[in-house]
This record gives structure tokens, C-alpha cells and sequence, in this order.
């Protein structure tokens, strides 16, 4: 490959690298101020706008070409961040909404199994934290090896059942009315 076209791909690597980033730290922070319960009335709307953004983010790394970091092996970026309080909150703030039907891989094992939304968003928000920690420190292509192969991996269907379930809850809410409320309504839109 001509050294043009390699410094025209690195750039176009190094810029996904910082979209992801953006998108990394806009779903960080938008799931840390859900798991707060400042505003437990949002949290499902919020929740949605930022798996949609951050699936968009990985649907553009499931698209491109395999990453493969320079050093063909990942730097220790040390320890995780501790998430285990994000997931309290947000289980506790989802009490009676957390748990979901799932299926265990659509494709080769159909099985039922059990979901938990306060997991997913914390298994998101891990990955992403990762792959963050690598950009931050200057390791940009083994942050977009990291999204890339943990979004193929485990945490873009973990956000892809989130946000149907959640997608789900909100239909519910805003759908279900109850049938005496809703004759009443018709009738007072025929009769003013």
C-alpha cells in the first residue's frame, strides 16, 4: 500500500477513534447522571437516545475492516474502573423494570434466557470505559481495536436487547391506556 494511502487511512482511523471517544464519554456521562435518580421520569427516554447514539457508534466499527493495533497484543491500561455502584443504581432505580426475557444468541442457540437491564448499561458502559482509558493515554488504535472487537463481542448486543426492551417499556407507558379513559375521550371529542 503506498505510504499515501496509509497515512490516509490511519487519518481516517484516528478520526473515528476520536468520534468514538466523544460517543464513549456522551454515553458515560448520560448513564451516570440516570443512575443518580435525579430524574427518574427521564431515565427510560434518556436511556433509549443514549444506546441508539452509542449503537450508532458501533455499527460504524462493525462496519469497517478489522482494526489491528500496532503492537498485535493489548497494553494493560491497569486496573478497570470500578462499575459495581453504576449497576447497583441503576437496578435499584429500575426495581420492577430490570429483569427481561432474552434469548441466548438468536442464531445459534434460540434458548431463553434471563436479562437485566441495569447489567446491560453497565456492560456498555465497561467497554466503552476501556476502550476510553486506551484513547485517553494515546493508544488510539488499540482503543478502536478495543470498541471495535468488544462491540462484536458482547457489548453491542448487550445494547441492542437494552434498547428493545426499553424501546418496549416506553411503548407500554405511553400506549396502554386504560379502555374506560379512552371511551371517555372519544366521547368528549364527539359530543363538545
Amino acid at each position: 500500500m503506498p505510504d499515501q494511502e496509509v497515512d490516509d487511512r490511519l487519518a481516517d482511523l484516528r478520526a473515528l477513534a476520536d468520534d468514538s471517544a466523544d460517543e464513549s464519554r456522551t454515553y458515560l456521562a448520560t448513564v451516570t447522571d440516570i443512575a443518580s435518580g435525579a430524574n427518574p421520569s427521564a431515565a427510560l427516554p434518556l436511556s433509549l437516545l443514549a444506546l441508539s447514539q452509542v449503537l450508532v457508534m458501533g455499527a460504524r466499527l462493525g462496519a469497517i475492516e478489522d482494526v489491528i493495533p500496532e503492537d498485535r497484543y493489548e497494553v494493560d491500561p491497569g486496573p478497570d474502573v470500578e462499575l459495581d455502584p453504576l449497576r447497583e443504581s441503576l437496578t435499584n432505580l429500575f426495581e420492577g423494570l430490570d429483569d427481561y426475557a432474552d434469548v441466548v444468541d438468536p442464531v445459534t442457540d434460540p434458548e431463553l434466557t434471563r436479562g437485566s437491564l441495569a447489567n446491560d448499561l453497565t456492560v456498555v458502559a465497561s467497554a466503552l470505559a476501556h476502550g476510553l482509558r486506551h484513547h485517553e493515554e494515546g493508544r488510539v488504535l488499540e482503543a478502536l481495536w478495543w470498541w471495535q472487537f468488544s462491540y462484536l463481542s458482547d457489548w453491542g448486543e448487550r445494547a441492542a436487547s437494552a434498547l428493545r426492551v426499553i424501546q418496549a417499556l416506553l411503548a407500554h407507558i405511553r400506549l396502554d391506556a386504560d379502555a374506560d379513559a379512552v371511551a371517555e375521550a372519544e366521547f368528549d371529542a364527539l359530543h363538545p
